[in-house]
Parts: C-alpha cells; structure tokens; sequence
C-alpha cells in the first residue's frame, strides 16, 4: 500500500495553492490567522432580484458539476480577510469574479465554448496573450508587469450601468469585435489559460455604475456572506464550495503539474507495470475532512484500505494510494477497482469508484 499524503506532495501543493490567483487582481492568495466561518449550507433567505437588474447565464458552455466547476467566489471581505457569499473558503483577497473551470489543459485544447452571459455591446477586447499555466512566483510577477493580468478578453456593455468583463480565453479564440452587438449565449471565444491564472477557466466579473457585484448576492450595500441574497443567475447555481475535478488510476505516483496537464487518462494498462495507482484531484478541502480510500484488486481482495483527515484546508489537492509490483505480491491481470469518499462532519458530501483493465 502506497499511500501518497499531502505532506508528500508539499512542493507541489506550494506552487498549486497559486492557482487560485485570477483575473484582474493585484494581490495574491494569502493565509490569515482569523479563519472566516465555513458552511456548505447557503441558508441566508433569498429574494427575487429587481426587474431592472442584469439577469445572467453561466459564460461558459459546459454542465456545471459535471465537466465543469464554479471553482472560485467574489471575496465578500473587505479586510484582509477573505470569505465567499456562502461563508466558505473558496476565494482570495480581493477576488473580483466568479471563476468558472474545467478539469486540465487536455480538455481546453479540444475547445470549450466562452458565452455572452446577457445581452450587450463590446467594449474592448485583448488577443494574443499566450496560454501558460503560471507555476512560480516569478511567472506570476512578469504578467503582473506587463498589466495584462486578464490576458485575453473583453469587457461588454449591457446598459443600464451593467458591464461584464471576461478574461482568460484561449489565445486566437476571440470570436468578436469591439462594437459588435451580442446576444445571450452567444460564443465570444473559448477558455484558455491567458493572463495570471494557474488553471483553465474562464473568470468573469460583474460591475454596477462601476462597482464589483457579486452575481450570487446582487447589489446589496451589505458586506460579508450572512446577508439578503437577489442572484443575477436566470436559473439558480448551487453552491458547490467542495467538488472532485477527476479521478482515475496511473501507473506511477503523480504530480500536480502533469494533473493539470491533463495526463493519467489511459482506461487500461497493459503489459507489466510497476506501479498501479488511485487518484483523486479535488478543490475545496477543509481542515478535518476525512478522505477514504479502497482499493481492490480483480479477486474482490481490498489491497489497500486507507484514512487521512486534513491537517489544513486547501483549495485545490491530489491525493491516491497504490500497489506496488513485487515478486512475492505481484499485480494481478484483471480489472482493478478504486472507491473514494469524503467525509465531512461524519456525512459522506462526495464519492466515486473507478475501474481499469490490466492486461
């Protein structure tokens, strides 16, 4: 049994806790001794918003918790502090937008669609901007520089006082022009990796007579996440502050480089291997949850059967366990099965199982 911990995975996990930095926004993530309140539970009472405010679909083309994910909120903290309009973690100081991601590289390249999320006129746009996925503090401080933090993307007028701005789309996927009048759902180009952000998503930002709104709150004069709730969305999002990206099985340990990248998607493994390995990469893990692991070779024997609780919160993680091939325990031929849980508060909030064939 190779259980591979976060501890293990501590330089990776220090250049993946930057992936939260995004569009737009000079300061980067930072620890705060005073933790906000954290709850999976939006129970604040929600209100029909005003007939005359924006009214939005989500900007990007994919089914929300599905193969795609609502990875980070507007910070709604106006101290250093940072919480989400659900009073969880998924945000940084300062975070000005809602980003909304897909699981790696391999899917950007095939091409997700960026969408108008209301009606309105394009301001001005940006092309061009590379797509690099930013991995070290001096990546982060050239786009910082060079003032082009939301790399590619265009902000849209849609009256009223009402802007949206779109950043971090595929470069030479900008499918406008300035001037150009939109309608709702309307392709603007695809998600991409431009500008300051470490991974693909698509960030938009919402702005009233010029000032940021959270599209999961509305406009409110109220700060902080324990506040009367008007949502923008035409159809209600939930909160999803904990989800798992994607899971399979490789036959090595991993990274989260190469997670990112889009790698360890092979359905089977054939010929001798020296390793088999269960895999998870997830976002929004909090201090205490409690991951549990099986793994189960093709008899129905469970190899491994492992339980780590979380030392520290974290918004994006890898974790797996694995056999290793030995000559007196061998990997056997057959289709392997991995099951996960995570427990929060002793209540099961997500799980999967996953198969492979080995040859």
């Amino acid at each position: 049994m190779i259980p591979l911990s976060r501890h293990s995975l501590s330089l990776l996990l220090l250049l993946g806790s930057l992936w939260g930095l995004s569009s737009c926004n000079s300061k980067e993530p930072t620890s705060t001794a005073t933790e906000p309140p954290v709850s999976d539970n939006v129970s604040q009472p929600v209100q029909s918003p005003d007939s005359d405010w924006l009214r939005l679909i989500p900007p990007i083309d994919c089914t929300l918790g599905e193969d795609c994910f609502t990875m980070l909120y507007v910070d709604r903290d106006p101290t250093p502090n940072a919480v989400d309009f659900g009073c969880g973690r998924q945000t940084y100081d300062g975070h000005k937008g809602t980003d909304f991601a897909i699981s790696d590289e391999a899917v950007m390249e095939d091409g997700v669609a960026v969408l108008a999320a209301a009606d309105g006129t394009v301001l001005r746009l940006r092309d061009g901007e590379i797509d690099r996925r930013l991995e070290t503090a001096e990546d982060i401080a050239e786009v910082e520089e060079s003032g082009k933090e939301c790399g590619n993307g265009m902000v849209i007028d849609h009256g009223d006082g009402w802007e949206t701005q779109y950043c971090h789309l595929k470069q030479g996927s900008i499918a406008v022009q300035p001037g150009q009048t939109i309608q709702q759902g309307e392709v603007l180009g695809e998600v991409g990796l431009s500008g300051k952000t470490t991974f693909p998503h698509v960030h938009i930002t919402v702005r009233y007579q010029g000032e940021v709104i959270d599209p999961f709150v509305g406009v409110s004069e109220e700060t902080g996440c324990n506040v009367t709730r008007r949502p923008l969305w035409e159809n209600t999002l939930d909160y999803e502050p904990t989800g798992i990206l994607r899971a399979g099985f490789s036959s090595e340990q991993i990274t989260l480089d190469r997670l990112w990248q889009g790698d360890y998607k092979k359905t089977s493994f054939s010929g001798e291997i020296p390793l088999i390995f269960f895999w998870i990469h997830g976002y929004g893990l909090l201090e205490g949850d409690v991951e549990h692991f099986r793994l189960l070779d093709p008899q129905g024997t469970v190899i491994t059967d492992y339980e780590q609780t979380a030392a520290s919160s974290q918004k994006t993680w890898a974790n797996g366990v694995g056999k290793r091939d030995t000559a007196d325990r061998p990997i056997l031929s057959g289709t392997w099965r991995g099951e996960y849980q995570l427990i929060r508060d002793g209540e099961v909030i997500a799980e999967l199982e996953r198969e492979i064939e080995v040859r």
